[in-house]
C-alpha cells in the first residue's frame, strides 16, 4: 500500500505546496533557527484569531521563576479552566504559535483556556517542561483559578503533540497527588520512548512531521538512556488506573498515531473513559490548519464538546 493514498485531496494539496516552498527542515537548522522558523509560520493555516470577551497575559509561579501564560475566556463569568500546553517537540512553539487554537477551544467549549509558556530545550532539558506544567496545574488548583476568577473544581489539562505528552504526564501526577481533574485532552500526543511503532516508519517521511525530525527534537531534550522515564514517554507508566477521563484526537497519517492509539487502549484497559477521534486522511498538526482543512474545525469542535461535557456546561 502506498500510504499517500490515505491522504485527503486537501491534505495532499497542502503537502505539495509545502514541498514546493522548499523550506529547510528543522533537523537541518540550529535550535534557535528552528524556533524562529516555526514562530514565523505557525499560524499561516490557522483560523483567524477569534475575538473573545477576555484575553489576558499573566505570569504564574514556576519551579525556576515566573512562567508567562495567556488566559482566554468565553465570558467574564466564573468559568471552568483548561491548562493548555502547546506542541513543538519540546523545542519550538509558544503562546503566540497556538493563539488561534486556544481561542477556538475557549470559544467552542464555553470555558476558559490558560496557555502555558513552559521552558523549552535545548536550553532547558528534560524534565523542565514537565515540571513547569505540573507547577502550573498545582497553582491553578490551589489558588490560581480563584485569583483569576475561575472555577478550581472544574480543571482540565490538555495539549497537542509534545503538549499532549505533557498533559498525559500531568494527569498521572495529578492522580498520584490527589488533585482532581475533569478531563485530559490529548491531541496527536507522543507517548513512546522509541520508534518501535509501525506508523513511525509508514508515515515517517513526507507526511509533515518526519521521523528524522522527531529524533532531532528528542536529541535536544533528553539523553537516549533516559527515554524510558514515564514522564517523557507516558506509555512507560506502570499503572494508568484512576487518571482523569480522556479525549484523544489523532491523525491517521501521523508517525505518532500508533502510540496515540496504544495510549488510548492502555487508558481503556485501566478503566479510564476515553473519547477517541481518529481523523482520517490528515497528518500531524492538522488541527491547526482550519483555513484549509474542514477536519480541523470538526476536531476542534470534538475536543470542545468533550470539555463542555466534562465541565457540565449547558449549551
Amino acid at each position: 500500500m502506498n500510504p499517500t493514498s490515505l491522504l485527503t485531496p486537501a491534505m495532499q494539496g497542502l503537502l505539495d505546496r509545502i514541498r514546493r516552498a522548499n523550506r529547510p527542515p528543522f533537523h537541518a537548522l540550529s535550535a534557535r533557527e528552528a524556533k524562529l522558523a516555526y514562530s514565523s509560520g505557525a499560524e499561516v493555516l490557522d483560523l483567524p484569531r477569534a475575538p473573545l470577551p477576555r484575553v489576558e497575559d499573566i505570569e504564574l509561579p514556576g519551579p525556576a521563576g515566573l512562567l508567562p501564560a495567556r488566559l482566554y475566556a468565553a465570558s467574564r463569568e466564573r468559568l471552568p479552566l483548561l491548562l493548555y500546553c502547546h506542541g513543538g517537540g519540546f523545542v519550538v512553539g509558544g503562546i503566540d504559535t497556538h493563539d488561534s487554537l486556544c481561542r477556538q477551544l475557549a470559544l467552542r467549549s464555553g470555558g476558559a483556556v490558560l496557555s502555558l509558556d513552559y521552558r523549552l530545550a535545548p536550553e532547558h532539558r528534560f524534565p523542565a517542561a514537565q515540571d513547569d506544567t505540573w507547577a502550573a496545574l498545582r497553582w491553578l488548583h490551589g489558588q490560581g483559578a480563584m485569583q483569576l476568577g475561575l472555577d478550581p473544581l472544574r480543571l482540565a489539562v490538555g495539549g497537542d503533540s509534545a503538549g499532549g505528552t505533557l498533559a498525559a504526564v500531568a494527569a498521572i501526577r495529578a492522580r498520584d497527588a490527589g488533585l482532581p481533574l475533569t478531563l485530559q485532552l490529548l491531541i496527536t500526543p507522543g507517548t513512546a520512548a522509541h520508534d518501535t511503532h509501525a506508523s513511525r516508519h509508514l508515515f515517517g517521511d513526507g507526511f509533515l512531521l518526519d521521523a528524522v525530525t522527531i529524533d532531532w527534537f528528542f536529541d535536544q531534550v533528553i539523553n537516549r538512556s533516559s527515554r524510558h522515564d514515564w514522564r517523557f514517554a507516558p506509555l512507560e507508566a506502570d499503572d494508568l488506573a484512576g487518571v482523569a477521563p480522556a479525549c484523544v484526537v489523532l491523525a491517521e497519517c501521523d508517525p505518532v498515531v500508533d502510540e496515540g492509539l496504544a495510549y488510548a487502549d492502555r487508558l481503556r484497559l485501566a478503566g479510564v473513559p476515553v473519547a477517541l477521534d481518529l481523523v482520517r486522511g490528515v497528518t500531524h498538526d492538522f488541527i491547526k490548519m482550519g483555513r484549509a482543512l474542514r477536519e480541523a474545525g470538526a476536531a476542534q469542535q470534538f475536543a470542545a464538546d468533550a470539555l463542555a461535557e466534562a465541565w457540565r456546561i449547558a449549551r
